[in-house]
């Protein structure tokens, strides 16, 4: 292919990749911007492959070879992998990002084909430095984050006394080392300062996801999204291909972006979550909140017959989905019920908040899997002020989204997080394995309202049992 043919091709392929996030954005375009993205991608591979930047004599066999692998990886992963453990794959195909960043950069440095001199080599040098040291943050963040939604790694925030010291120590380290790697004449010289800030990058890396709590993992997801993109773009400015600097500009501000809508959902600013400090492991067991620590209530439990009987009354009926869902697979369950309930004539509806799960839209992929209807699938502005018409709201494994703590205590660490008002329906049923909190570690007044009820076990167990009392 002729260079013109190739820039081209990478125009087509830019418009689908806009197209692809266009229809990412809504659950009933997805099928389609996916398979725009699968389209422009696949144009983007074919022109770079034979574009004149590739010797196909000499390099078409490495080429081939290592899209076998990898699509093999893709196929294999793709069938095995459960819906449920979407986030972590997300987060290990973030860090394959950052790995490869890191690797052209050095690859690009050694090459002794490129030959620049004047103010194009320090640019060119200076993109080497930025776009590896993106990739070690990137890569190393994203294994850790890998292992945190795996449950490998707890969700506890590990702060090191004089955490942001030490960051900004190895900030001036890295800066300092930049200033080395430009000035070195050689590239044995400029190897050493380009290993110390790789080094740091990865410790960075390590560092910041280790301080972040457990109930901040969504925006660590969308944050390792965008920096992934970033770590792309780097890395085509280094390759000199401009269709990867605009993918890269793409997912990297379009990661930037969900970042900031995750912490206003949260009611927190990026700081404050890349800071640390926010979220626990497993959860302790609830106290009881009042104004002097004093028992707010009784809790009053349930069992699934009397859900059932509650249900069958209902007219309107609203479920909120949240991390123990997914655990407990409950997915597949939870549609049978709301097809039960639609057949009886009742008003089924989801209520989904931004940061249900462990990472963005993680509730809505696992009710498209189980094949709820989108048109019941509701966000948290589009459904909070139908609670108070609702006959029944049922939580089904989430706690801090449906906090009142964020309301009604302003001394509570979630004071101000928008969260949904499942208390103001008339009954309000929870389903949880045991009293403990959320990942945010926080006390939840909810299970003591007089309107609660509290039905204890395995998501997909209890909803079965409900399901058969219901038929």
């Amino acid at each position: 292919m002729s260079a013109s043919l190739v820039t081209v091709s990478y125009i087509a392929a830019t418009i689908l990749f806009i197209l692809s996030l266009g229809g990412l954005s809504n659950p009933e375009t997805a099928r389609r911007g996916n398979l725009y993205g699968i389209i422009g991608m696949s144009i983007a591979v074919l022109a770079t492959v034979f574009g004149p930047s590739v010797t196909l004599a000499t390099g078409l066999p490495w080429i081939v070879g290592a899209m076998v692998v990898g699509g093999s990886i893709g196929l294999i992963a793709a069938r095995k992998v459960q819906m449920t453990q979407m986030p972590e794959l997300v987060a290990l195909m973030h860090s394959l990002v950052g790995l490869a960043a890191c690797l052209v950069g050095f690859a690009s440095y050694v090459d002794t084909s490129i030959v620049l001199t004047g103010a194009e080599k320090a640019i060119h040098e200076l993109e080497i430095y930025v776009g590896i040291y993106i990739g070690a943050v990137t890569f190393s963040g994203s294994i850790i984050a890998f292992g945190k939604l795996s449950g490998k790694i707890g969700g506890k925030p590990v702060l090191l006394p004089a955490r942001h010291v030490i960051n900004g120590v190895a900030a001036l380290v890295v800066i300092y080392f930049g200033y080395a790697f430009l000035q070195a004449h050689s590239i044995e010289a400029g190897m050493t300062p380009l290993i110390v800030m790789s080094v740091i990058g990865l410790l960075f890396g390590i560092h910041m996801v280790m301080a972040i709590g457990g109930a901040d993992m969504p925006v660590v997801v969308s944050m390792l999204n965008s920096y992934s993109g970033w770590a792309a773009a780097a890395t085509g400015f280094m390759l000199s291909n401009d269709l990867l600097i605009v993918v890269g500009a793409l997912v990297g501000s379009s990661g930037a972006i969900l970042s900031y809508i995750m912490c206003r959902a949260m009611n927190r600013n990026f700081v404050s979550v890349i800071a640390g400090g926010f979220g626990s492991g497993g959860g302790a067991p609830a106290k009881k909140s009042g104004g002097d620590a004093q028992p707010a209530g009784e809790v009053v439990s349930i069992t699934a017959a009397e859900t059932a009987e509650l249900l069958r009354e209902a007219k309107s009926v609203i479920i909120v989905p949240g991390y123990g869902m997914a655990v407990a697979q409950a997915q597949h369950a939870v549609y049978e019920i709301t097809r039960l309930l639609r057949e009886k004539g009742v008003n089924v509806r989801f209520g989904i908040h931004p940061v249900a799960g462990r990472m963005p839209g993680h509730m809505n992929v696992l009710l498209a899997e189980a094949r709820v209807p989108y048109d019941i699938v509701m966000e948290m502005d589009e459904i909070n002020d139908d609670f108070p018409d609702t006959d029944v709201a049922i939580v089904i494994g989430a706690n801090d989204i449906v906090n009142p703590a964020a309301q009604e205590d302003p001394a509570s660490p979630i004071a101000g997080m928008p969260v949904l008002e499942v208390w103001k329906a008339k009954t309000s049923i929870m389903m949880k394995r045991s009293m403990a909190t959320g990942y945010a570690g926080v006390d939840n007044p909810l299970f003591y309202k007089d309107n609660n009820r509290m039905l204890f076990g395995d998501a997909k167990k209890v909803v079965e049992d409900v399901i058969k009392a219901l038929a």
